[in-house]
């Protein structure tokens, strides 16, 4: 049987962490028509990252991203615009891949594989995530290795950056939570094809 294709298309989308364990992942259905610019955006809402800082896709050898006069002198133009990027353009098939990196300083690498392409469903919203597991590392940790230490002195209160981690990242912060409804809710209200500017590193501006 044939795969569904065009605006009857539908993506089932595997989003992981590189390099953490126990692996962070959500899986998420997106049209297929959407450019990589949207998909960022789904990203970002789905894994619980703030979209702050840089990022880019690359797939086939190829870097996608938006380019941005203030910032391609130091890390590269990017070789295609990611607002005029289908995704179904990028990842043909099941199976393919793409890489997702978002803070070029803390190096988030994340792994996008397509798990399935189906049918659109009438009458059902996408995007839209259908599962994950735990939580979205806090912004500016350091990267997979920071963010193993960060747990570490978080969990020990006896290792002598626990206070001061605790104090930074609160009471409340759980590497194990998942909350399905909070992700969908963020989906829902994302505004997709719009037009978007450059993202400035706003983190480290």
């Amino acid at each position: 049987m044939a795969s569904p294709s065009g605006k009857n298309a539908v993506y089932q989308l595997k989003v992981t962490l590189k390099h953490i364990r126990p692996p962070i992942w959500r899986r998420v259905l997106v049209p297929a028509e959407m450019s990589l610019a949207d998909l960022h955006d789904v990203i970002q809402m789905a894994m619980g990252w703030c979209d702050g800082h840089l990022h880019a896709f690359r797939a086939g050898g190829r870097e996608y991203s938006l380019p941005d006069p203030i910032n391609d002198d130091l890390f590269g133009a990017p070789e295609i615009d990611e607002r005029s990027a289908v995704l179904r353009a990028v990842a043909r098939h099941e199976k393919d891949k793409l890489t997702y990196e978002y803070d070029f300083g803390d190096g988030w690498e994340h792994e996008v594989v397509v798990e399935k392409i189906l049918p659109r469903e009438q009458g059902k919203d996408y995007p839209v995530c259908v599962t994950g597991r735990r939580a979205c590392p806090p912004e500016d940790c350091g990267g997979p290795w920071g963010y193993g230490a960060f747990l570490e002195a978080i969990a020990n209160p006896h290792h002598p950056d626990h206070k001061e981690m605790t104090e930074w990242i609160g009471d409340d912060f759980d590497p194990g939570a998942f909350d399905l409804q909070a992700v969908n809710e963020r989906l829902a209200a994302l505004k997709l094809g719009r037009r978007r500017r450059p993202r400035r590193d706003i983190f480290t501006e």
